[in-house]
């Protein structure tokens, strides 16, 4: 054991943690929270199920066990620690289609004390370079359906071992031990997994996340909001390489014992049918899928739904009150982040008010705050800042002291808390426009949008003007068939808001530029807006 209480032989992601003194303070409130020194997060999510319950399901393959999961990790890490050579604190990164092998892999290399670093499959080489580089990788295990890209990285000393094909060295066909595999006595604050930003722009920031994270995630939201049963089945769209998805998917489920279906095509097409033939009971997915799923829903049975959570941008008002309309059910909103793991502001059941996030989960606190970190009045909008069990801990970056301050993590996110505590979503900081002196949030105008019966989906940003600093600048996609007629549209737009937040210009696209994990690429529309950009 390391002298300094960790279990990491290879120290390089304890020793480029910020300083203790950019850290947010860490909030412990709940009894649950209150975890051993010593905790190794994957063993406790395989603890406990009986071997012949199901835990993971997909569309054509025979189910996985609970035993046939644990036998399978076992056998990867045995894999790992043997002939692979991993050591506990190496990194190794994880990449392929959602499936029940890239589940089982994050979970051996957590088991086996090393640092998981799941990145998309839809990333390309030189994303992958740049992450490796960071977070100093050189393991990697790789469905071997994505294992090109990832070797047009030409990533210095990085070894790839494939899984899912037929060659004898891949690793579900090599040789290897069929006994437990104990796992390594991690503490509770070494870490587990580091989680790449999936922002639009920029270099990726690595946040790193403990052993003791993985859980307080399933036991602040999933256990007080989401409130799990054991006969649930979890599915969505969100990849495991986003942590809405790895939360959602894997962390949830295995927490409270239940079965995930984990599909590798998750759009709306493949959602619904998998919905009512698996009988579904919990969703996860972004806002524009929902809004996508009302138009494919004729058909589908999806009465076994009893939980709908959407978290990865604004759930706007006028898709909740539809997606209840047609189903009668209530989505959980929510507002979470990468720096912190999953989702902090939500509600459920009768707690819910449409058009809000909602209220600090249980576990978490929040406040809107100035510029300068002072506390605003209720219904003054302002910095949104909480703090809880998981805190942002960048990887040897410089950015942390602009996401942490005064203790606190500050998301980059205007809200306004109203007098009662719920949270109301303004805009992301940097997405206010300012015109004329007017502030105009932009998903106002887009909610605004929304409620044209043509309108599938909506953007708002600004554009530069030299008379009013910035215009509105709106895109939309419309339902097949509807006509493009930009000045009916913001005639509808001027009666519904005030006339200075109506567009000054409506585009219409085919769809929205969207990253990978399904947030919209705003940066793209900003430059659609310049004169002189990039129309493309």
């Amino acid at each position: 054991m390391n002298p300094r209480g960790t279990a990491h032989v290879d120290t390089f992601a304890r020793d480029h943690l910020p300083p203790r003194d950019q850290w947010p303070e860490l909030r412990f409130d709940l009894p649950e929270l209150h975890y051993p020194e010593r905790l190794n997060c994957a063993a406790e999510l395989l603890h406990g199920p009986p071997d012949d319950r199901p835990a993971f399901l997909t569309p054509t393959g025979e189910p996985w066990t609970y035993g046939d999961l644990r036998a399978r990790v076992d056998r990867i890490a045995h894999l790992l620690t043997g002939e692979l050579g991993v050591v506990p604190g190496n990194r190794v990164l994880l990449r392929g289609p959602t499936t029940p092998w890239l589940a089982a892999c994050w979970l051996a290399v957590l088991k086996a004390g090393a640092v998981a670093v799941t990145v998309l499959a839809q990333q390309r080489p030189h994303e992958l370079s740049t992450m490796c580089e960071i977070a100093r990788v050189r393991h990697a295990l790789c469905d071997i359906r994505a294992v090109d890209d990832l070797a047009k990285a030409e990533i210095p000393g990085l070894r790839i071992t494939a899984y899912g094909g037929d060659a004898p060295d891949d690793l579900l066909n090599r040789p290897a031990p069929a006994t437990p595999y104990e796992a390594v006595a991690t503490a509770a604050d070494d870490v587990a997994l580091i989680a790449f930003t999936s922002g639009t722009t920029g270099r990726p920031k690595g946040c790193m996340h403990l052993h003791r994270d993985v859980l307080a995630i399933a036991d602040t939201f999933s256990r007080h909001v989401l409130k799990p049963h054991a006969d649930d089945v979890f599915t969505g769209s969100p990849p495991l390489g986003f942590t809405f998805g790895l939360g959602g998917l894997v962390i949830f489920p295995l927490r409270a014992g239940a079965r995930a279906l984990l599909l590798e095509q998750a759009g709306p097409r493949q959602l619904l049918p998998a919905i009512a033939r698996h009988r579904v009971s919990v969703l996860f997915t972004a806002p524009a899928a929902y809004r996508a799923l009302l138009d494919e829903l004729d058909g589908y049975d999806v009465s076994c739904l009893r939980r709908c959570v959407s978290a990865g941008e604004n759930l706007p008002a006028t898709t909740w009150q539809a997606w209840h309309e047609r189903t009668g059910l209530r989505v959980i909103n929510g507002i979470g982040a990468t720096e912190l793991l999953h989702i902090f502001i939500s509600a459920a059941d009768d707690r819910i008010r449409p058009g809000t996030t909602g209220v600090p989960v249980p576990g978490w606190h929040a406040r809107v705050q100035d510029a300068d970190g002072r506390p605003v009045p209720d219904g003054q909008p302002g910095l949104l800042a909480v703090r809880g069990p998981v805190g942002c801990r960048y990887l040897a970056d410089p950015r942390q002291r602009d996401y942490v301050r005064d203790g606190w993590n500050v998301t980059g996110d205007t809200y306004v808390r109203d007098p009662d505590g719920y949270f109301r979503y303004v805009a992301r900081a940097d997405d206010m426009i300012i015109s004329a002196g007017y502030n105009i949030a932009g998903p106002e105008v887009e909610d605004a949008l929304l409620r044209h019966p043509d309108v599938v989906e909506a953007a708002v940003v600004g554009r530069p003007d030299e008379a009013r600093g910035q215009v509105v600048l709106a895109f939309a996609v419309l339902k097949e068939g509807a006509r493009r007629d930009a000045e009916a549209l913001r005639a509808f737009v001027k009666s519904e808001l005030a006339p200075y937040k109506c567009p000054r210009e409506i585009v219409f696209l085919d769809a929205l530029p969207r990253t990978a994990t399904g947030k919209l690429q705003r940066f793209r529309l900003r430059i659609h807006g310049v004169p002189g950009g990039d129309q493309e």
